[in-house]
């Protein structure tokens, strides 16, 4: 098959610190490639693949000081992918909704598969204007807030099977992984840390956004003992930082969509301490490869029995289900899924209007500057939108 996959833009594919979006989109663009399809990545010109990259800005815009709105760059992508629709079997958008309107007409070989959060309120709304758009939740609990979208399937996120070699020697410390922020509660990490008597070892980037939050809630917490603040950290480090670890802390409290760091963990053989929220219960096999729980005594209370897992059994449990063939492999069935309904239809165009374009050219979008934009990356881009205008394609020409 001939597949375009389309990139948020924030970080790289793959991205050299933080950013899971576009780290799973590397993964299965590289998969893909492996598989024998011929992929085009449309993603930002610092990407690296083994498929055909379209580059869409020069690098990835969070490290790109000179960059104030990043709609500009996402519109001009979406324009790039409409110039070369004609090559494509099928477009796999990561991007969330920005190009459904100039898509609509594509939709019997368009596939949007949702990285955040749904359960904001105005997000209802327009998913039942495009009803017809095909998507993919990235896990059971983050489609229940849009019972009348139209989801295909759900794929559970995977990474490549080699990319974390586990040590199966028992841990020193307690890890928390990821970023800084309220939603994913590393205050409650160092004081189950520090009421369990083990050491943890922090490794987080603090977002722009965020750093207030980081200053007045979190560094407070940090400067008592027992607690490392080791910053941002690359790929090649997660692997000694998290096998050397008893167990990961995962106190997070919101709906997290799927959480890519627990299964990096059990690909390192360590177990997951978790909070109930979103997607925890589908990813953790509760006195498998972690534990769920309610509340931070519960937590503390559940540590004992977490650091005497068998991480032998925590590895072949990542390896049975969260794989980056695997997710691949269960693309390729969706993909091929969605040509048969499109040929089975007898339609080799969709039904709905010929001529299709972002209404409001002179209009503007307004982004709050003091918060993270999550139609397009958790990392949480901000900035205020001036107004743009957008040419109208007619794809029911192509």
């Amino acid at each position: 098959m001939k597949i375009a996959q389309v990139a948020p833009l924030i970080e790289s594919v793959p991205p050299r610190l933080y950013g899971g979006t576009e780290r799973i989109v590397s993964y299965l663009t590289e998969e893909l490639v492996r598989l024998g399809h011929d992929v085009t990545l449309f993603a930002s010109g610092d990407s690296i693949t083994g498929a055909e990259l379209v580059p869409c800005c020069t690098r990835a815009l969070r490290l790109d000081p000179t960059v104030r709105d990043i709609i500009p760059y996402f519109m001009l992508m979406i324009d790039k992918v409409c110039e070369r629709a004609k090559e494509f079997d099928i477009f796999h958008f990561h991007i969330d909704f920005f190009h459904f309107p100039l898509f609509r007409s594509l939709a019997g070989r368009t596939l949007t598969t949702l990285h955040g959060r749904q359960d904001l309120g105005d997000l209802g709304t327009f998913y039942s204007r495009f009803g017809e758009m095909p998507l993919v939740s990235i896990s059971d609990d983050q489609r229940k807030p849009l019972p009348l979208a139209k989801f295909m399937t759900t794929i559970h996120h995977g990474i490549p099977a080699d990319l974390h070699r586990p040590l199966f020697e028992k841990g020193s410390y307690l890890a928390f992984l990821g970023r800084i922020s309220p939603e994913k509660r590393p205050d409650r990490a160092i004081r189950i840390a520090r009421a369990a008597g083990i050491p943890l070892k922090i490794a987080a980037k603090v977002d722009k956004i965020e750093e207030d939050y980081f200053r007045n809630d979190i560094l407070p917490l940090i400067e008592g003992p027992g607690v490392e603040f080791i910053g941002e950290i690359n790929e090649r480090e997660k692997t000694q930082f998290l096998g050397e670890a008893g167990a990961l802390l995962f106190p997070v409290d919101w709906p997290e969509p799927f959480g890519v760091v627990m299964i990096e963990a059990m690909a390192c053989g360590t177990p997951v301490l978790a909070f109930r929220c979103g997607s925890i219960p589908e990813v953790i096999e509760d006195g498998v490869t972690g534990k769920v729980v309610d509340s931070e005594q519960e937590a503390v209370a559940a540590l004992p029995e977490i650091l005497s897992y068998d991480r032998h059994a925590v590895r072949q449990r990542f390896e049975e289900r969260f794989t980056a063939t695997r997710m691949a492999k269960d693309y390729v069935g969706t993909y091929r899924q969605l040509l048969r309904m499109r040929t089975s239809n007898g339609q080799r165009r969709s039904p709905w209007p010929r001529r299709l374009a972002l209404s409001g050219g002179n209009g503007s979008i307004p982004v709050p500057i003091e918060k993270p934009l999550p139609a397009f990356s958790q990392t949480g881009a901000n900035s205020e939108v001036d107004p743009i205008g957008i040419r109208a394609v007619d794809l029911s020409l192509l």
